[in-house]
């Protein structure tokens, strides 16, 4: 479902659909998408389940919704580094840097989106998703050794998956207190490539 301004002033004056949200994804980190109800979040919220629903339709709504937000700014960025007319090397490391900004911009929703399962309709169509942009990372990987400069010896998918545990290692670590996120951005790239790149 997109958020438009009609659904964002739904519902209690002090609340919208992005307080909603924001309060669900807390507690579907800190206890699981299965063991949060759906008045968990009306009451950390401070308001009614009857409230909370005219906010959104179900538990499954806010997941998709959640992962939407995480996996939207990671297809734009793999779009972007698949359209750009640079080098594939340049670009997958761009697709790195973006996708760590992403990580650091939207860290309780790419949390969320880390930790599915596949348990519900929401979460398969989650991991679908998630498979297809593993498949143009591991693409640009290809290409980047048909160029020279990514190791031919490397199994792309293998690299890929790699490339993308560094990234996705930053949700146990991560603070915004930890340092300007294009420093670390840039730190995870060239640490990323420092090991890939052609001797």
């Amino acid at each position: 479902m997109k958020n438009t301004d009609s659904t964002r002033r739904r519902g209690r004056p002090g609340h919208d659909q992005d307080a909603v949200l924001t309060a669900a994804v807390r507690l579907f980190n800190t206890h699981g998408y299965d063991a949060t109800s759906m008045f968990d979040i009306a009451e950390s919220l401070g308001i009614t389940k009857s409230t909370l629903y005219h906010h959104v339709s179900s538990k499954e709504q806010l997941l998709t919704m959640a992962v939407d937000r995480a996996l939207g700014a990671l297809e734009a960025a793999a779009d972007e580094a698949t359209r750009s007319g640079n080098a594939a090397t340049v670009r997958l490391k761009q697709l790195i840097r973006d996708s760590v900004l992403v990580l650091a911009d939207r860290l309780e929703f790419v949390t969320l989106l880390l930790r599915v399962h596949g348990n519900t309709v929401a979460e398969q169509q989650a991991l679908t998703r998630r498979r297809a942009f593993d498949r143009t990372v591991t693409d640009l990987v290809k290409q980047a050794q048909m160029e020279g400069g990514v190791r031919a010896d490397v199994d792309p998918a293998t690299a890929a998956r790699l490339l993308f545990g560094m990234v996705n290692s930053l949700i146990g670590w991560y603070r915004p207190d930890r340092g300007a996120p294009q420093s670390i951005a840039d730190t995870v790239a060239d640490l990323a490539f420092d090991g890939l790149r052609t001797r």
